[in-house]
C-alpha cells in the first residue's frame, strides 16, 4: 500500500545527496504505476501529482528546471500518471464485475450443493465440496440428503465436462432428485426419474452429442425402520463401508448405467442391499478423490486411507479425507472433489449430534 510513497521518498532524498550524473529522480514516475495496482483513481493521480512536484522541487534546487532532461523526465512522469489512472479505473471496474460473479456463483452454490443438516432420521450426515480451481464456488460435481417418507435418501453425482454446462446439469439433476424422492416408490424408479430429467435437459441443448455428455450418479436409501442401505450405482464410482476397523467396497452386482446413457443403451437399473447397523458409516465420493494421484502417478488408495477413521465421526472423517489428500496430492487436487459420509446410529440409545458435547460431536475444540 505505501511502496508509492516510499518510491517518492527514498528517490528524492538519492537524487538530492548525490551529485550528476546520476538521476534518481528518473525513479518517480514508478510511483504512480505502483499505486494504480492498490490505490482508487483519486490516490493514484494524488501520488502522480507528488512525484511531479517532488521532480519540480529537485530541479528547482539544482537550477535545472529548464534543461531538457528534466522537462523530458517531468513529462513522463505526467503521461504515466494519467494511464496509471485509466489502469486503475479499468481494474476497479474489473474487481466489481468479479465481486458480481461471485455474488452469482455463490448463490448457484446454494441451489446445487445446500447446507445439508447434520442430523436426518437413523443417521448423523457430512458433506465435503473442494472445486479444483481456487476461485470456482460450484463445477459439476454434486450431493443431496434427503429425508423422505421412505428414509433418508442421498444422492452424488459428477457431470462429465467443465464450465457452466455442466454447473447447469448439476443443477438440473439436484432439482429433480429433490421433486421425485418424496414420491418414487423406490431407487429404481428414483434413478428412471433422473434419467428423465437428464435427457430433457440434454435435449434443451444446442450442438448436444449424448456419446459425449452424461451424468454419473449414485443413490442410497437408509429406512428409518431397517438396519439396511439400498444403493443405486450409475456408473459412479463405489461406496465404502466402514465398520470395526474394516472398509468394505460395495461393488454393485450388476452396472447400471450413468444418467443420460440409460435410454440410449436400453438398460435399466439394479438395487443392492447391505446391512447398515448403528455405528456403520458410507462414505459416498467422486472420481476427484479417487483419482488424486501422486509423486509416482499412483491414484490414492482411499480404502487403505480411511480405515483408520473407521469409528471416527462423519465429519471428521471428511476433515482428514481433505486434509491427506492435499497431503497425498503431488501438485494439488486438479479435479472437483464431493464426499458424503453417513453414519447410522440407534436412536433409542444414542444422542443424537445436538445432545452431544462438541467433543463427542466430532466439533474441533
Amino acid at each position: 500500500m505505501w511502496s508509492p510513497v516510499a518510491v517518492i521518498v527514498i528517490g528524492t532524498v538519492l537524487d538530492a545527496v548525490t551529485p550528476p550524473p546520476y538521476q534518481f529522480q528518473r525513479f518517480l514516475s514508478a510511483a504512480p504505476a505502483l499505486a494504480a495496482v492498490v490505490w482508487p483513481v483519486s490516490g493514484t493521480l494524488a501520488i502522480g501529482g507528488c512525484a511531479v512536484v517532488a521532480e519540480i522541487g529537485l530541479a528547482l534546487a539544482k537550477g535545472t528546471l529548464g534543461t531538457a532532461p528534466r522537462l523530458f523526465t517531468l513529462a513522463v512522469t505526467a503521461v504515466v500518471t494519467l494511464a496509471a489512472a485509466y489502469g486503475c479505473a479499468a481494474r476497479l471496474r474489473n474487481e466489481r464485475l468479479v465481486a458480481e460473479l461471485t455474488a452469482v456463483a455463490d448463490a448457484a452454490q446454494g441451489v446445487v450443493l445446500r447446507r445439508i443438516p447434520e442430523r436426518l432420521g437413523r443417521v448423523e450426515v457430512a458433506t465435503l465440496y473442494v472445486a479444483a480451481a481456487a476461485q470456482a464456488r460450484v463445477g459439476g460435481d454434486f450431493y443431496e440428503v434427503l429425508h423422505t417418507p421412505y428414509g433418508v435418501r442421498a444422492l452424488i453425482g459428477d457431470v462429465r465436462g467443465k464450465g457452466l454446462r455442466a454447473v447447469g446439469a448439476a443443477a438440473t439433476l439436484t432439482a429433480s432428485f429433490r421433486e421425485a424422492a418424496y414420491d418414487a416408490a423406490d431407487l429404481v424408479e428414483l434413478a428412471g426419474r433422473l434419467e428423465t430429467s437428464a435427457v430433457r435437459y440434454s435435449d434443451l441443448q444446442p450442438d448436444r452429442d449424448d456419446a459425449e455428455r452424461f451424468a454419473t450418479a449414485l443413490l442410497v436409501e437408509v429406512p428409518d425402520d431397517e438396519p439396511v442401505a439400498r444403493l443405486v450405482s450409475c456408473g459412479h464410482p463405489e461406496a465404502l463401508l466402514l465398520r470395526d476397523g474394516r472398509v468394505r467396497v460395495l461393488e454393485p452386482t450388476l452396472p447400471s448405467p450413468p444418467l443420460l446413457l440409460g435410454a440410449v443403451a436400453g438398460i435399466g437399473y439394479h438395487v443392492d442391499t447391505t446391512e447398515l447397523r448403528a455405528g456403520d458409516q458410507l462414505l459416498l465420493y467422486t472420481d476427484g478423490v479417487s483419482e488424486t494421484r501422486d509423486r509416482s502417478g499412483d491414484f490414492y488408495p482411499l480404502p487403505e486411507r480411511v480405515r483408520p477413521w473407521t469409528a471416527v465421526p462423519p465429519r471428521r472423517v471428511l476433515t482428514r479425507l481433505h486434509e491427506d489428500l492435499i497431503a497425498y496430492s503431488a501438485s494439488g487436487l486438479d479435479d472437483d472433489v464431493a464426499a458424503v459420509a453417513i453414519r447410522a446410529f440407534d436412536t433409542r440409545t444414542e444422542a443424537s449430534p445436538e445432545e452431544r458435547s462438541p467433543r463427542e460431536a466430532g466439533v474441533p475444540g
